[in-house]
This record gives structure tokens, sequence and C-alpha cells, in this order.
């Protein structure tokens, strides 16, 4: 190799270490996950699963909560415990283990049951990003829920119990900037070009270049051409299938014609038909983000507004005035010649700068109104805000304390799935009635071999009384309810191990305000292997 060639830039440890997760959320996601604080109540193997699963990538430091001692049976299903554990704190003993994963993390413990601490400290939760409660009663869900829900601190309810998994997510508000959609369309502003845009579009002549150079002509230019050879012929843009299909075709009729009369294999004249479709549609302003714009806390601003809603109400602004949204100024690949890709890029990347900044004024100009500091939000922030204003997003959902005390809001939604044999509502069901059970009998039914028969006439009490709340005709089969009286309340490692991956994900998501989140409830059954999402 010669020796004088460029090096590649030194990578930190740290930037080695995360590498591949850099790559996924970047620097300033990593930097969310590295100050934040998550607790998790009750060390159960699903519980330790999930803080070992944002242990590994880096989590800022983590507190465990847990009055009870280890017991044999929790060594097969936790492997946080060994047998040295047996008698002593649960939470001590699993924090001590979970610590070794990475020396980068700090972790603590709290050998207290969570009723305890709720009564003698009610702010104790005020330091967390997340709360992640695992096992518990319904009673002790109740008064989580009602806290959390007026610190307006996320909280996830998991359950591991035999071969059925749950999840489900409380959060009040939950704002996403970077919610990476499967599909990010680009912004090309071709109905409508800028000025700089419309001036460098124009500047070709598709009729004087040989077949040679048309070759190599940006597919972006070629659509904006036939796209004005349309609106001379009919005068106005296509909106239906049958219109649009005009417009392919007159782009098909453009295209030169190799020795024998035949069109030639332009790529980008094929670029351009294909991309007719999105790209006529990629300026309107997406229903999403027009909800949003109209959302009373975009419209409304206070002091005590977040920076979010803030830079919501200066992109509405923006909107009312420009009628778009701000350019990306970022183009996917597309066959061109280097110098007509980079000069076009250089044009999209100016205008998308020119409109950050202009919603950047406005941002000044409101936390000036709101009496909130100049710097509070920063000109990167807004440019970050623009470069994903297509797809921003807003989670909510309901307060789990309402729905275990009330009527749920949405129970037509619960009972047409529970008429439906496909559904897994009936786990969630069954799931609900064992939280019940326990805080009436301070067991699980089936924990005690010669209490299996009579604790299935309990909990079959349990799921009526619950449906007969709900309002739900529906009876929920013998056999499965006699089923999970002979999990007897036993975790599966393997199904604690998967599900506590995947709220490891949703935590994530929470912590680094990237990626949309559940909304609200997953059921995860390991037989059929199947995972659902409920929105209740």
């Amino acid at each position: 190799m010669d020796s004088n060639s460029p090096k590649s830039p030194e990578q930190s440890e740290k930037t080695k270490k995360y590498d591949r997760q850099l790559r996924l959320w970047g620097d300033h996601g990593q930097f969310a996950l590295e100050t934040a604080h998550v607790c998790l109540i009750n060390a159960t193997g699903l519980g330790t699963e999930i803080l070992k699963s944002i242990i590994l990538p880096g989590i800022g430091s983590f507190t465990v909560i847990d009055g009870g001692k280890v017991r044999e049976d929790d060594i097969s299903v936790n492997f946080f415990l060994d047998e040295n554990d047996i008698g002593k704190s649960k939470a001590e003993a699993v924090t001590r283990f979970l610590l070794e994963l990475n020396p980068d993390v700090h972790g603590d413990f709290i050998d207290e049951s969570l009723q305890r601490i709720i009564e003698n400290n009610p702010s104790f939760f005020n330091s967390f990003n997340v709360v992640v409660g695992t096992a518990l009663s319904e009673l002790e869900i109740i008064l989580l829920s009602s806290k959390l829900w007026e610190l307006k601190v996320p909280l996830l309810i998991c359950r591991s119990y035999g071969f059925i998994g749950m999840a489900r997510l409380q959060i009040k508000e939950h704002t996403i900037v970077e919610s990476h959609p499967d599909n990010q369309n680009t912004s090309y502003r071709l109905l409508n070009p800028f000025p700089e845009l419309k001036t460098y579009l124009e500047s070709f002549d598709l009729d004087s270049l040989e077949l040679k150079d048309l070759a190599h002509v940006p597919f972006v230019v070629i659509l904006y051409k036939y796209l004005q050879e349309y609106r001379k012929l009919f005068g106005r843009i296509p909106k239906t299938y049958k219109e649009k299909e005009t417009l392919r075709d007159l782009i098909r009729k453009g295209m030169k014609k190799d020795e024998n009369g035949l069109p030639s294999a332009e790529e980008n004249f094929e670029e351009a038909i294909k991309a007719v479709n999105y790209v006529l549609t990629s300026d309107e302003v997406p229903k999403e983000i027009v909800k949003l714009l109209t959302d009373d806390n975009c419209v409304n601003l206070t002091t005590k507004s977040t920076s979010f809603w803030i830079m919501a109400n200066a992109l509405k602004y923006f909107v009312e005035k420009e009628g778009y949204l701000p350019v990306r100024g970022v183009l996917p690949d597309m066959t061109a010649e280097t110098k007509h890709y980079v000069k076009l890029q250089q044009i999209y990347r100016s205008q998308a700068l020119r409109d950050s900044e202009s919603v950047y004024r406005r941002v000044q100009q409101l936390l000036q109104q709101l009496n909130q500091s100049a710097d509070s939000i920063s000109e990167a922030d807004v440019k970050e805000f623009c470069k994903f204003s297509h797809d921003l997003r807003i989670v909510r959902s309901s307060c789990i304390s309402h729905e275990y005390l009330e009527k749920p809001f949405n129970s037509s939604y619960i009972v047409s799935n529970l008429d439906d044999p496909d559904s897994s509502m009936e786990y969630y069901v069954i799931l609900r009635s064992i939280e019940r059970f326990y805080s009436e009998y301070k067991e699980y039914p089936g924990n005690l071999d010669d209490h299996v028969e009579p604790d299935i006439v309990k909990l079959k009490a349990c799921v009526s009384k619950l449906l007969s709340e709900i309002g739900s005709n529906s009876i929920i089969k013998d056999d499965l309810i006699h089923e999970f009286c002979r999990y007897g309340g036993v975790e599966l490692h393997s199904v604690s191990s998967f599900l506590g991956g995947c709220i490891a994900q949703e935590v994530i998501k929470l912590l680094t305000h990237q990626f949309i989140p559940i909304n609200n409830t997953i059921i995860y059954n390991a037989v059929s292997s199947d995972i659902v999402t409920f929105c209740l």
C-alpha cells in the first residue's frame, strides 16, 4: 500500500465500542442514552433482561427497586443470580451482576417495596427518564400509574407469564423529530420551484443534447421539463392516475432512439417515469403534519411550552407563509453526471439552509415573547427539526390507572377484539385478571400444587368480573384459564429474554426521541411466535 495514501480518521475507544448503534441513532441519540436514568421495579427475569439490553448500549444509570429476597426458584429464571445469592437482597444481587456488563454504566438499588416508596417519598420518581415495572399487582399498577401520569414520566408495565408476555406503555405525550420512516420522501419542489432551482432546471435544453449527454441529465430535470409540457397541453398538473400515465407517456416519447429506431434504455428517463407519482405529491404537507400543526399545544404556546412545540409553532408560521414545508436538503442517489448531481445537491442544500434560517428567526421571536432564554433552542436544533419536518410524530397514550379504575374509554375496541376468535385480546383479559388475583390473594393462581383446582375457580371469577366491567359478554375458554393456572406464575427465561429485548428497544426509543414507540400494548405468544399490538 502507498505510504502516502490518506488515512482514515482515528476512532475513539467509545466510538469503536458503540459503532453499530451510532449508525442507528447518531451521536446525539447516544448522548441522550448516556445521560438517562432508568428505574426498574422488581428484579424478575424479564426485568433484568430489559436492563441488560439497555446497559450494553450504554445507558447512563439505572436503579433497581425490589424489597424481596432471592429464592431458590429465582435462580433458574434469572441469569443475573446464582446460588450464593439465596436469602440475600434480590435488588442488590442483580445490580452487582448487571454492572459487570458495562463499566461505563452506573447502577444503584433500593431494597424496599414500591408501595412504601410511593407513600414515604412521593417525589422519588421525578429523577427518572423512564420507569419499567414488572410483575406488579393491580394495586401497585394503579398507584404507580397515577403518580407517573401526574409527573409526566413514561411508564412501561411488563409481564412474562408462562408462554405469554405483555407490555403496556403509558406516556402522556412523547414528541419525535427523527421518526425514521421506512420510506422517507424527498421534497423536490418541482411544481413550484424556488428561484435558484428554477434557473437551473430551465438551463437544460433536452432536445439539443446528444444521446451520450442526455443519459447523464438528472431525472429531476427530465421530469420538470415534461411536467411543463403537460401543463402547456392541458393547463394543469396531473392528479388522477390516467393523467399521470399521460405524463409518463410524454416522457417515454421523449427518449432518444437508437440506430434501429428503438427507444434507448436511458436509466434517468426510467427514473423520471417511476418518480412521477411520489414527486408530484412530495411537496404536499402530510396529513400527520397538518394535524400536528393544528394541535392545541402548537397553536397556543405558553411559558411552559417545550422546545418541540415552539419549533412546531415557528414551522406552522413558515408553512402558512410559504405554502410548503422546509426543503430537506438531502437528495437520493440518481443516474447523473457527477457535476450535475453535485450542483443539484448544492442548490437543495442552500435552499434548506435558507428555510431553516427563516424558521430559526421565528423561533427567536417566540422565545423572546415567552420570556425564555434565546439559547434554549440552538440553530442546529432548528436545522434538525426542519430536515425531518415531513416525519414529525407525537404519541399520546391513555392512563393505565384510568383504564383499571373506570370503564376503558375504548371498551368497544376491546369487546370487538374479544369477539374475534383469532384475537390475542383474551390474553390481555387473563393477565389483567391475574394481577387482580394477586392483589386479592397475595399469590399467583396455581402457585402451590394443591391449590390448582381451587385457584381455577377463583381466577374464573376474576375473569368474569373484569369482562363484566368492560361490558363484554364473551366467555374465556376454560382450557385457557386452566393453562394459566398450571403456569403457577412461573417465568420462562426464553420468553423473558425475547420480550426483554423488544421492551428494551421501546425504552431506547423513548430516551433518544427517535423511532416511533408502541401505542400502547403488545402481547407476545411464544407458542405461535406471534406478537400483536393493541391501542387501549
